[in-house]
């Protein structure tokens, strides 16, 4: 996939550095050497990243790069600059730049991989806009974002099993997406014009779960008003999904299977057998063969349900989906509280795609609303997501005794100011180099020392 990159830089040596770097590959680079002629290059195509000089002889790249975002309020770009100053990157973090650079570039190596990190945010961006333009025109139809190997894998199974009529199961941890991927399989399947019917077997109890399939009869148990159709009745020729199929009792495996193998069921208070022609998908957040070894589940039960499996992995297992997700949900949630949190800030992504999500997608959603709610419209930071993250473990000793009894805002400022004074010592004052050690972004850690008053070297 061919990528255009618009560098905006009046030094030939920086220029030439750039052509270098990109040589043979396929990305296109176009360049400018001042404001006006990157203005009209802007005007008349598309990039996929700008590379903005600050000091550029008509004018600044931060005001360059405030008219490129009111022509396109998601351009992502890079700021290099030889001449740093806190104030400049501070603004270039407001304003949303996905990262600022000095020059001249210590590690090429690290510099491309802040393009091809910038290059990939884009891409994000850019199946977000086709997902929404999509959205518009099928509405209730389930959405999968995934830009993985093992997810493309798994939807390719899922997309040839959902036709075919058959019985599925669904593994996953909690919060993987099974529920979406039920879904999916229903719409893609010959039964999408019936009902879905759906159903947790880990949140009722025995006998609620038992009414709900099979329904009632009046004055069957206290509390029959009336006589109920249950889920066996309501999806014929349709769908039941059961989630979390391995909280299921025994007596309601039992009668689970009865119903698979006869095609039949009855009522709760009744003796008439009734017909029924569903299509049955199960999930599990626990493997149900450890389950059927455990003797917790049924074999028979087990071997009836298992005849198509799909295992959806673990966000961390797949961490290329976590960036586009991540946008998805910024996406969804500004505009669900009209709010205009965002872009993603470089050492944001990097604490998204880092952290564990043990509670997984629906996890990260979570903390994407967050950030939502808790900003006030500027860019988003690892600060601003509330994970954890390796970098609390540097905290030594003494400053965690130090910290115990202060107001949070205090606390916050002696762990910021001992991190980063021994973060700048172990540097030896370089920006760039501290960003390597600490993983957060060269703009944010300007941010963090102005904030807690670090004094570095001159």
């Amino acid at each position: 996939m061919t990528s255009r990159i618009l560098l905006v830089d009046d030094d030939p040596f920086t220029r030439a550095l750039f052509e270098n770097l990109f040589r043979g590959s396929k990305t296109e680079l176009v360049t400018a050497t001042n404001v006006a002629g990157a203005r009209r290059l802007f005007e008349g195509g598309d990039f996929n990243l700008a590379i903005l000089d600050q000091r550029l002889p008509d004018g600044n790249g931060l005001d360059l790069f405030a008219e490129m975002r009111r022509l396109r309020p998601r351009q992502t770009a890079l700021m290099i600059t030889g001449h740093a100053q806190v104030r400049d990157a501070m603004r270039a973090v407001r304003e949303g730049l996905f990262d600022y650079l000095t020059k001249p570039f210590e590690n090429l190596e690290e510099l491309e991989a802040v393009i091809e990190k910038a290059l990939e945010m884009d891409r994000a961006y850019r199946e977000i806009a086709d997902l929404r333009e999509m959205l518009t025109s099928r509405t209730g139809d389930p959405i999968i974002i995934s830009q993985s190997a093992s997810m493309e894998k798994l939807l390719i199974q899922l997309r040839q099993a959902a036709p075919l009529d058959t019985t599925v199961l669904i593994e996953g941890e909690s919060g993987t997406g099974k529920e979406v991927m039920a879904k999916m399989l229903h719409s893609l399947s010959t039964r999408v014009g019936g009902p879905l019917k759906e159903l947790n077997c880990g949140a009722l109890s025995e006998s609620l779960i038992e009414a709900a399939l099979f329904g009632y009869e009046k004055g069957s148990f206290t509390g029959a008003v009336k006589t109920t159709a249950g889920y066996f009745e309501e999806a014929n020729n349709g769908t039941i999904f059961l989630d979390e199929i391995a909280d299921m009792s025994p007596k309601l495996q039992v009668s689970l299977l009865r119903v698979l193998q006869e095609g039949t069921y009855v009522r709760l208070g009744s003796t008439v057998s009734r017909p029924s022609n569903f299509r049955l998908i199960c999930a599990t957040n626990r493997p149900l063969d450890a389950e059927v070894a455990a003797g917790r589940f049924r074999s028979d039960l087990y071997y009836r349900i298992n005849v198509v499996p799909l295992r959806v992995p673990a966000l961390r297992e797949r961490r290329e989906d976590i960036l586009p997700l991540a946008l998805f949900f910024l996406d969804h949630f500004n505009r669900k509280f009209n709010k205009n949190a965002g872009p993603l800030q470089a050492d944001a992504i990097a604490t998204l795609e880092n952290a564990h999500w043990s509670g997984n997608v629906r996890e990260l959603k979570h903390t994407i609303e967050r950030a939502v709610v808790v900003n006030a419209g500027g860019p988003v930071a690892s600060a601003d997501l509330g994970v954890s993250n390796a970098a609390g473990d540097a905290v030594g000793s003494s400053v965690a005794v130090q910290t115990q009894l202060l107001p949070y805002r205090e606390a916050r400022l002696l762990f910021e100011r001992a991190y980063f004074s021994n973060l700048m010592q172990a540097a030896d004052g370089n920006v760039s180099e501290a960003s390597r050690i600490s993983g957060v972004a060269r703009q944010n850690i300007y941010g963090h020392m102005e904030r807690a008053e670090v004094v570095t070297k001159s």
